[in-house]
């Protein structure tokens, strides 16, 4: 016998090992330098991305609230509600945008700044958090597809946290200031060269657009009939439906000058089905609501061209000009919710299933309807692990939108296409309303508002919060097949 087998080491106590690789205990350590805590604080990114989502959203939301309840928030005397000020800070922070008071009437330039900056927050949070569970996730892919998505979220390393989040504010920053320049020429026009109010709505329009959030500045919407306001105003939304990687994979394209071919999959899906669905979408408004004088009052072609584009693009994610909303027709209500329902690209600001978990469904469909076990897009295969998890989200979300409106026809009494609408809307971040979100029923805000918090974490983050996905099974069970269909 050795030694080393007559004198063991000593054994680590009960939880040394489990505390040595948790980095909350590190956080917290006096004795850690600065640059040891920050490589913690992002190990404790990547390790608990879902928690960190909830924990962040919950404390910006009672903030926001609180800041909202203030005397100095609003221009009547007096404070807001309590009720009022959480469901607008809740409508805010998930960038859904939709309202219960008129912003320019009821809130000071104090309560607009508190929204405008919690719409702000929202949507970085979003793509911030969204990044990095995308990060968690490849962690569990192979070797030459964890460099791939690695450098499409601009990092060196899956544990960079620092150049994701760079990437993440430096195209959001950059979009927003474009979008304020561009709009500044069109509403000096607007305000009459008053430079003050010109300059608060451009900023105001400009987070508010790219961050895909209903709320104004102003009772006007979106200058849908002035292209120089809602022009800027509609491709900055666009913008903010395709999501930051998509963006930067554009840039570096063009940059590069390389082929569409060789484009990362995520953009191409997403550009693919984006298109599809906006001219969808633009063909519907067009040929259904071609006679509606509420979209379309003025004969002209090219305002009604203009009108059909904004209709066409808003209702996904956006929420803006809700004044044409009620009056469309009962099949166009349901078509826009199913539009709201989709939603825009991953890691973006918009809400719903995203496009690219519509384009897995569809593609599943027809590998299966070929009797292919693959799924393929683009001459890419599509692993099993994204395909599960496209089928589960878009069934998380069917089975809250119908219970939600189910919930909200017993409380409001409003019909099934009303309230499947506002369904939509809430869960998918349209910010588009027929009315259900009404200050005087308490009932219908709460839901609307647990709908509009539960589809900005997502049940993704949800699934990173609960617990680890992409662990190894250590237990395979037989197969056996059964019959579906």
């Amino acid at each position: 016998m050795s030694h080393s087998d007559r004198n063991p080491a000593p054994r680590e106590p009960r939880g040394t090992r489990r505390r040595r690789r948790d980095p909350w205990h590190l956080l917290v350590d006096p004795v850690q330098d600065p640059s040891t805590r920050q490589r913690v604080f992002g190990d404790l990114l990547l390790a608990y991305p879902g928690r960190l989502t909830i924990i962040y959203f919950v404390v910006l939301i009672v903030v926001a609230t609180g800041a909202l309840t203030l005397p100095v928030s609003s221009r009547s005397p007096g404070s807001t509600d309590l009720l009022t000020a959480f469901y607008t800070a809740v409508s805010a922070l998930s960038t859904c945008g939709i309202p219960i008071v008129n912003s320019t009437e009821h809130w000071s330039m104090f309560g607009q700044g508190i929204i405008l900056l919690s719409v702000q927050l929202g949507g970085l949070g979003v793509m911030t958090f969204a990044s990095l569970v995308m990060m968690v996730a490849t962690r569990h892919l192979r070797a030459s597809q964890r460099l791939r998505t690695a450098n499409e979220l601009g990092a060196a390393k899956l544990s960079e946290v620092r150049d994701v989040l760079k990437v993440v504010f430096v195209t959001t920053f950059v979009i927003e200031a474009i979008t304020f320049v561009a709009l500044f020429p069109g509403l000096l026009g607007v305000n009459r060269g008053d430079l003050g109010r010109t300059a608060w709505e451009a900023l105001f329009y400009a987070v508010s657009a790219y961050n895909n959030t209903g709320f104004t500045p102003d009772a006007a919407g979106l200058h849908v009939n002035n292209l120089a306001i809602g022009l800027p105003i509609l491709l900055s939304a666009f913008c903010g439906t395709l999501g930051f990687p998509v963006l930067l994979n554009l840039a570096r394209a063009i940059r590069g000058r390389i082929a569409p071919r060789r484009w990362q999959l995520h953009t191409k899906l997403t550009l693919v089905t984006t298109g599809v669905l906006v001219l969808c979408s633009l063909l519907w408004f067009v040929a259904v609501e071609w006679n509606n004088d509420a979209m379309f009052a003025d004969a002209d072609m090219a305002t009604r061209v203009r009108a059909a584009l904004s209709a066409a693009v808003m209702p996904r994610s956006a929420g803006f000009d809700l004044s044409w909303v009620p009056d469309v027709s009962e099949p166009t209500k349901v078509f826009m919710s199913a539009l709201m329902f989709i939603g825009g690209g991953s890691s973006s600001t918009a809400g719903g299933i995203r496009v690219t978990t519509l384009a897995v469904l569809f593609l599943t469909c027809r590998a299966a309807f070929t009797g292919h076990t693959d799924v393929v897009a683009f001459r890419r295969r599509i692993p099993t692990r994204v395909v599960m998890m496209s089928l589960s989200i878009t069934l998380v979300f069917v089975v809250l939108t119908f219970a939600a409106a189910l919930a909200l026809m017993f409380i409001t009494g409003m019909p099934l296409t009303d309230v499947l609408f506002e369904s939509c809307s809430a869960l998918s971040l349209g910010g588009y309303s027929m009315g259900v979100a009404n200050a005087d029923d308490p009932a219908s805000l709460l839901v609307l508002a647990l709908l509009m918090i539960a589809g900005r974490i997502g049940p993704t983050s949800v699934v990173y919060a609960i617990g680890r996905p992409g662990a190894s099974e250590t237990v395979r069970y037989p197969e056996e097949s059964i019959i579906v269909g």
